[in-house]
């Protein structure tokens, strides 16, 4: 006979499912809270800066031993000479007797006297800034009784700081990210030139109209150009969510300031229909690039593999064959860099690394962890866009020019927390990458900003960004 119904064990029953259902939903929730308190410098984007007290260091060197400094075989930076045009005075000492039997000594060296022994004293002058004070005179006609006045022309009276001192206000915010605060009170401590914060907000707007055929320049380079790296970081305008874009070539780097971390966002980095191969991370905004003009970047992977390790459970085995990949890949990688292989020799370990790792990511996939499922299947179907660097010249396998470049920009928000306009953004926009770029290709800062200014003043075109070899 079928055993009676039990309304009283149905409801246990389903009593049972739910706990069981509730229990799972909350072990799900716990693992994810964890991973959320796990989260370091190690296995995510974030900075090191904001890791927990107990997270590991984001770089692990294990102790040598060795005493600190420099180690036998390093090349030493010495005290260099500086040469005769550099040298403002010459202190002489000139032995008048001699040591042995006291007989004088002539004053000009004898055809056997070596060379002098050198030793130079670099020291500042006052740098109390050179005021030129403009007068305007007034006379008056003996004859018909006339007052006539000598007037300070025009383009005199439009300015009272000097293209240089306003250069090097100018580097002082742009390359040092100095507050306004801050340049006020340097040009009034250092160089006793009292100013206000309006006249400095001035100067960078004149500084931003000297820049902007430069900066034009410097963003067509970047859009044409094969190979470049990107990122995007955090900005602010009046409070106001803002993005800085970065975008570098080896020699050349280009900076926009936009509303969005999208896809308008990259366009108005590079173009509206961007060119050449673009390096870097799997921000969703990236994705809408063609593979083929995409190289991901391994760091990012290698941070991403990491946290499927710290994930534990079934996730863990699967990040830890990665990491055994990507120490592979980059262990080939420097081997090609430091000449020790060709490329078609990187060729062919990598693509021997590409098929295990490929293997191991369709393993993945169908992972009981569901978060690092999808993770695996993501970076599949970014699988093509992984490996541009074997093939391609220019193309590296991390994302570290871009992030090297923007770095500056980080750092200027954290001081100054971003601008209070919309012209404070060009002046940004613009100096950081005239700064950057003239960085990137080993040319003197200052000289240029003031070289650029004094054309503005002018109205004549701005010194040549690209293409001079120097100043």
């Amino acid at each position: 006979m079928p055993m009676a119904f039990c309304p009283e064990c149905g409801k246990l029953r389903a009593d049972l499912d739910e706990a069981r259902k509730l229990i799972a939903q909350l072990q799900a929730e716990l693992h994810e809270l964890r991973a959320q308190l796990n989260r370091n410098s190690s296995n995510s984007s974030s900075p090191p800066s904001v890791d927990p007290p107990g997270a590991p260091k984001p770089v692990v060197k294990t102790p040598t031993g060795r005493k600190p400094g420099g180690q036998p075989g390093h090349q030493g930076h010495h005290r260099h000479r500086l040469p005769s045009e550099r040298i403002n005075t010459i202190v002489p000492y000139v032995p008048t007797v001699c040591d042995h039997c006291h007989a004088p000594l002539s004053a000009d060296p004898g055809p056997g006297d070596p060379e002098p022994t050198w030793h130079q004293v670099a020291e500042l002058p006052e740098l109390a800034a050179i005021i030129t004070e403009h007068q305007g005179h007034a006379r008056t006609c003996s004859g018909c009784g006339r007052l006539n006045r000598g007037v300070i022309p025009p383009e005199i009276r439009a300015h009272v700081i000097g293209p240089r001192l306003a250069a090097t206000m100018s580097y002082f915010a742009s390359r040092h990210h100095i507050s306004r605060r801050g340049v006020e009170e340097v040009v009034e401590t250092v160089f006793e030139v009292p100013t206000s914060l309006g006249s400095i907000s001035t100067l960078e707007a004149e500084m931003s109209q000297a820049l902007a055929r430069p900066y034009q320049e410097a963003g067509e380079a970047v859009r044409e150009a094969a190979v470049k790296n990107t990122d995007e970081t955090g900005w602010s305008e009046k409070g106001q969510k803002r993005w800085l874009w970065g975008a570098a070539t080896a020699t050349v780097a280009f900076f926009v300031i936009h509303l969005r971390r999208s896809y308008e966002g990259l366009q108005a980095l590079l173009g509206e229909t961007p060119q050449g191969i673009v390096c870097s991370d799997r921000w969703s905004v990236y994705s809408k690039l063609p593979l083929k003009l995409r190289q991901i970047c391994w760091a990012h992977l290698k941070r991403d593999f990491q946290k499927l390790i710290d994930r534990g459970g079934p996730a863990d085995a699967i990040g830890r064959a990665c990491m055994e990949v990507v120490d592979c890949m980059f262990a080939d990688w420097w081997a090609f860099r430091n000449g020790q292989i060709d490329r078609a020799a990187l060729q062919a370990r990598v693509d021997r690394i590409a098929r295990e790792l490929q293997g191991i990511l369709e393993q993945g996939s169908s992972c009981t962890n569901s978060k690092a499922a999808t993770f695996c299947a993501n970076v599949l179907a970014l699988y093509p866009a992984l490996w541009l660097f074997t093939s391609i010249e220019g193309v590296e396998p991390t994302n570290n020019h871009a992030e090297r470049i923007l770095r500056s920009g980080v750092l200027w928000r954290k001081n100054a927390f971003g601008c209070h306009s919309a012209a404070g953004c060009r002046f940004v926009e613009r100096t950081l990458t005239i700064v950057q770029t003239l960085r990137l290709q080993k040319r003197p800062v200052l000289n240029y900003l003031y070289r650029a200014i004094v054309a503005h003043r002018a109205s004549l075109p701005a010194p040549q960004l690209l293409g001079q070899a120097g100043d």
